[in-house]
């Protein structure tokens, strides 16, 4: 299998992508430490209950995963998850997390980060991308081997409207050196540091 993978940095990627995953992954990922223990507690219940089983994981944890681990699942190597996403919350701003994981994260059959997405789904670049596109790109990616950004079909143009209408109350993403508003609905309004 072919992979495509371009290294962009945040200032070449579509304002709308950070906001768009965050809509769709992680919406409290601005306030939370690497873990967001209120998502945990609804996954837990809800998994109690039976059914499809949720996941509660943060993009940290995403992007500890993509960059340190092994696939696959077991106690180890969630012992390391824990621990490398701890240690990337500690070392890292958030801004270079949220780089790290838009460019590391699969987003389509051996396409991995929103550049190599850009090229191979809509014939643009990760600067490019619209926000409807962006959207649709995170709508995938629960399963992006599944779904295609691409050819998308009847349930991830049903997701996209949805993370559209969450994206609402993510304003933007901070640049790095700008503040975080904790009183906001999702942290998403900034103030510049003086």
């Amino acid at each position: 299998m072919t992979m495509h993978h371009h290294w962009v940095p945040m200032e070449e990627i579509s304002p709308h992508m950070p906001v768009a995953v965050m809509a769709s992954e992680d919406q409290r990922f601005l306030l939370h430490h690497g873990f967001d223990y209120n998502a945990i507690e609804k996954a837990a219940q809800h998994n109690l209950r039976g059914g499809k089983k949720h996941g509660a994981s943060t993009i940290s944890q995403q992007t500890a995963k993509n960059v340190f681990l092994w696939p696959g699942r077991s106690w180890i190597r969630k012992g390391f998850e824990v621990y490398f996403t701890a240690m990337i919350e500690l070392m890292w701003s958030k801004q270079r997390i949220m780089e790290v994981y838009l460019n590391s994260i699969e987003m389509g059959d051996g396409i991995y980060g929103v550049d190599a997405v850009a090229e191979y789904h809509f014939n643009t670049t990760a600067a490019n991308l619209t926000r409807a596109n962006c959207a649709l790109i995170a709508a995938t990616l629960p399963n992006p081997r599944k779904f295609n950004s691409q050819y998308p079909g009847a349930y991830i143009h049903m997701r996209q409207k949805q993370i559209e209408q969450n994206m609402r109350f993510i304003p933007s993403f901070p640049r790095e050196g700008e503040d975080i508003n904790p009183n906001s609905a999702a942290g998403g309004v900034y103030r510049h540091k003086k």
